[in-house]
């Protein structure tokens, strides 16, 4: 779950819904989108499993680690929205991503942030009801001095409803890059379970109508390795690594939480089954972004584990 929303609610229906058709893998998906003609001309041929070449980066830059201020909702209320920003700013975090403003107008928070030392450099924020929304939505974003926004959540059978989603995604994001900023989508697993007719799935249509030009990816890893799992794929890194290679928009952003080996939760980074520094090597974004949906020990905790995670990495 990410902002609220419930991704695992909608990777049940969605594989519920599949039948026999759920092993199916990320090249046949595609390959059904091709024939039903709603590929654009001379897309690239699904690629098979990259292994990745080191980039010579030994470790993740700290200044790119960020942190979902969704994994601390439960402890970000009230009087405690300061302190627990501070902590995060001494943990050593320099950027986070919002998930709401808390009550707070964004004039506010930017001051506290700049007292601080933190910049909200992302924020999820659902398509806009209507063009006053969009606007608000866009001059907020300024005022906090953000860079990127994502839409966190979409979710529907309905392949017609993907595309109408494409075009006003397309039409936010010019708008948003008028206004300096990066207009980006935020995946869970049932993009990729929920077959929309033919195999066709809703990552076929965003990433078909959704113009790369405007649109950028941010990859939630445990979402794409969950999916890759309910899909019967033997290497889901090598799946992962697919799905941000084969798109045409520019992969951006990484949401990085593990998951678990037991039952498939969401985990502290280091703790879980992902293998990242595979995933690293193949891709370099330019956020890494900490999240647990769903903390096991304290908010606090998984914010301490994966910011170290991050910083000590060797890949």
């Amino acid at each position: 779950m990410c902002y609220g929303f419930d991704g695992r609610g909608a990777l049940d229906h969605s594989l519920a819904h599949r039948g026999t058709s759920r092993r199916k893998l990320l090249r046949g998906a595609l390959a059904g989108l091709a024939g039903a003609g709603a590929l654009a001309a001379g897309a690239a041929a699904p690629l098979a499993h990259a292994a990745g070449r080191p980039t010579g980066r030994p470790v993740v830059p700290p200044g790119l680690i960020g942190i979902q201020l969704y994994t601390l909702r439960s402890v970000l209320g009230g009087a405690n929205f300061e302190p627990v920003l501070r902590e995060l700013a001494g943990i050593g975090y320099r950027r986070v991503e919002l998930a709401g403003l808390s009550g707070r107008s964004a004039s506010d928070v930017r001051a506290l942030l700049d007292d601080i030392g933190l910049a909200a450099t992302s924020a999820h924020e659902g398509l806009s009801s209507g063009p006053a929304a969009l606007e608000t939505k866009i001059a907020d974003a300024v005022t906090l001095g953000r860079s990127h926004l994502v839409v966190p959540y979409l979710a529907s059978a309905d392949r017609a409803r993907w595309q109408a989603w494409a075009e006003q995604i397309n039409r936010e994001a010019e708008a948003a890059r008028a206004a300096g900023l990066r207009y980006g989508y935020h995946n869970h697993a049932h993009e990729w379970t929920t077959d929309l007719g033919g195999g066709v799935t809703p990552w076929d249509v965003l990433t078909s109508e959704c113009d790369p030009r405007l649109v950028h990816l941010e990859i939630d890893l445990y979402w794409v390795v969950t999916a890759a799992i309910q899909l019967g794929e033997p290497d889901p890194e090598g799946f992962a690594i697919d799905v941000i290679r084969d798109a045409p928009q520019r992969v951006l952003q990484f949401h990085v939480k593990d998951r678990a080996a037991a039952n498939g939760a969401t985990a502290d980074l280091g703790t879980g089954i992902i293998d990242f520094p595979r995933i690293f090597r193949a891709h370099s974004p330019r956020e890494y972004i900490v999240e647990n949906d769903n903390p096991e020990v304290s908010p606090l905790h998984t914010a301490r584990v994966g910011y170290s995670y991050l910083r000590d990495l060797r890949y």
